[in-house]
């Protein structure tokens, strides 16, 4: 058995990512996005078309992991000031919209179609969210992440993923199903998620901080991405056992290190997996739609996806506009936040164990929030004229709001320190990044948050926001960037002025001709004030201590640039030790 099951399991894993890829390559390349990418593939090689992978059900129990690690990530974004800052928006527009939205839909359902009330609410709560997968790429693909707009969508998509475990709740709390039957009562589950919330934020605060802290001074990448997938299913272990949502552990895992120096490390850690497994898991959920009974009834589908679309692009339109969105700002947001999301699957499968509804009308309304997304970049790309704000003539329209230049500041130390404190003095945002551990400890109590990682990674860089930075500045100490290095950041982040701290005149020599805006000596400014100090205590005359910084400024740029030419740190030698005998090029 076992030797029959390996090769199955090898042979699924081929086909699943055979198909898997082709369809999310032509997806994409249709701008259709790659969650329709991965169901459609899932829905090919499932049971109803081509029938070359079977036992659905399992992959799907099995793929609900990258669902638990987007939960994870989720709770890594909450950092408490930026809830703050945006919490009229996360918390007013986003509870409008799921609340109006969730029982709009639920009234279509229950008077159109004709279902109980507890499976039309089962069915229409989940339909008022929205796709993140599919929204947020579409919003940095366009430049608007950072714009007011941009701001408000992702408020609302932050509060839907919030509002994932109370609406699993609900589902829970209705469910029919004779198993559940000797289930802890709603007031009992109710104390144990206080309980176990409370007593993983203390974990959090008194066991998972020097969890890190210790695998952070060992210095290896694969111990910080063991504890990290060990963190998430550990957490959701826990609330599994108590019979909670996995979800929620996993979320309260991630809020308890959202403030943590050790955020974006995580988060780039865990990235690839999620985005793997979020990947089978949207195959799962293909494999197992039911096509012959979407086939009986494409009219529903195809008028219930229109419904959906209508109700909430209308009411999301009412309530931009309530809070002060023109109303072609409020219709875009409206349009952008139309379709349905990928936790509907996940909602619909928990009714659907609950007998709430029928596996029929798990597939249909599974079909009916695939349509609507494959709808959305049809819908923007054939309204966009309509949406455009009107320029009034010998008027321009003002860009989006950025206060100052965003920075990165690779390397906390006495070099890091001072440029970081200097932009921060003209009020630039700056974000700090190191791996010396002890360090950053020292930072925190002086008050500056610097983030744990290696800021030569591109995934990391990109999880602290250099691809919206204008600034990237290395002031690691020591010769640890190589000309690939600089090249694959600039590649990566083409947007984004990148300054070098070099260690000596070697290291100059080796960057001075790659995509850096600038490269800087560490120590020679210091030097130069140095001896200028040492001369004015001799009474030399300035002018003349002018003339001899000039002097050298001059000798030391003419001899750099032959040392570039040439590649040789040993051009110009002759020149060098006939004017300095006790000179050398190390410096």
């Amino acid at each position: 058995m076992a030797e029959g099951t390996a090769p199955s399991l090898l042979r699924d894993g081929v086909v699943l990512l055979g198909f898997g890829l082709m369809f999310v390559l032509l997806f994409r390349r249709l701008g259709l996005g790659a969650t329709l990418g991965y169901l459609v593939a899932g829905a090919v090689v499932g049971p109803h078309v081509l029938g070359l992978v079977g036992d659905a059900e399992s992959k799907l129990g099995f793929a609900e992991l990258g669902i638990t690690l987007l939960l994870f990530i989720v709770g890594l974004e909450l950092n408490p000031s930026r809830l703050w800052k945006m919490k009229e928006e996360i918390f007013g527009l986003g509870l409008l919209q799921v609340v109006i939205c969730g029982l709009a839909i639920t009234a279509i359902v229950w008077v159109g179609a004709k279902f109980s009330l507890p499976a039309a609410l089962a069915l229409g709560l989940p339909l008022a969210l929205s796709s993140t997968a599919q929204v947020l790429p579409m919003l940095r693909s366009s430049g608007r992440m950072r714009t007011p707009f941009g701001e408000r969508a992702f408020s609302i998509l932050l509060f839907q993923d919030l509002s994932i475990v109370p609406l699993i709740t609900i589902v829970a709390a209705m469910s029919r199903n004779p198993a559940d039957a000797n289930a802890p009562p709603g007031w009992l589950l109710a104390i144990y998620t206080v309980l176990a919330v409370v007593g993983l934020v203390v974990a959090g605060r008194f066991l998972l901080r020097p969890f890190f802290r210790l695998i952070g001074n060992l210095g290896e990448r694969e111990m910080f991405v063991f504890a990290g997938l060990f963190t998430v299913i550990a957490s959701a272990a826990i609330m599994e056992w108590l019979g909670l949502s996995t979800a929620l552990g996993a979320f309260i895992a991630g809020v308890m290190l959202a403030d943590s120096p050790y955020r974006h490390e995580l988060e780039a850690d865990v990235e690839p997996f999620r985005s793997i497994l979020l990947g089978l898991f949207f195959l799962a959920v293909g494999m197992v739609l039911d096509l012959n009974a979407i086939a009986e009834r494409p009219i529903f589908v195809m008028a219930m996806a229109a419904a959906l679309i209508a109700t909430k692009t209308s009411v999301i339109t009412l309530i931009g506009m309530a809070f002060k969105m023109t109303w072609r700002q409020a219709f875009a947001l409206g349009l952008l936040l139309s379709q349905g999301g990928e936790f509907g699957f996940v909602l619909f499968a928990q009714a659907q164990a609950g007998l709430l509804i029928e596996p029929q009308a798990a597939s249909l309304f599974g079909a009916i929030i695939t349509l609507s997304m494959a709808t959305t970049p049809f819908l923007m790309g054939i309204t966009k004229r309509f949406r455009t704000e009107p320029i009034a003539e010998g008027q321009e329209r003002d860009g989006p709001k950025v206060d100052g230049a965003n920075a990165i500041i690779v390397g906390y130390g006495r070099f890091g320190q001072t440029v970081g404190q200097m932009l921060l003095a003209q009020d630039i945002p700056v974000t700090l990044i190191d791996t010396d551990i002890e360090m950053i400890d020292i930072a925190g109590e002086f008050g500056a948050k610097v983030y744990y990682g290696d800021g030569t990674r591109l995934d990391l860089l990109r999880q602290a926001g250099a691809a919206e930075a204008e600034i990237i500045c290395f002031c690691m100490d020591g010769d640890q960037l190589d000309p690939d290095t600089i090249e694959g950041v600039h590649e990566a982040f083409p947007n984004a002025a990148i300054y070098v701290r070099a260690f000596d005149r070697r290291a100059l020599v080796k960057l001075k001709n790659t995509s850096a805006t600038a490269v800087v000596r560490e120590v020679l400014e210091s030097a130069v004030k140095m001896a200028r100090l040492i001369m004015r205590g001799l009474e030399i005359a300035p002018a003349d201590i002018d003339r001899a910084e000039e002097t050298y400024r001059a000798r030391d740029k003419e001899r750099l640039q032959l040392q570039i030419d040439s590649g040789d740190m040993r051009a110009a030698r002759a020149e060098t030790a006939k004017r300095f005998p006790w000179g050398n090029d190390s410096q």
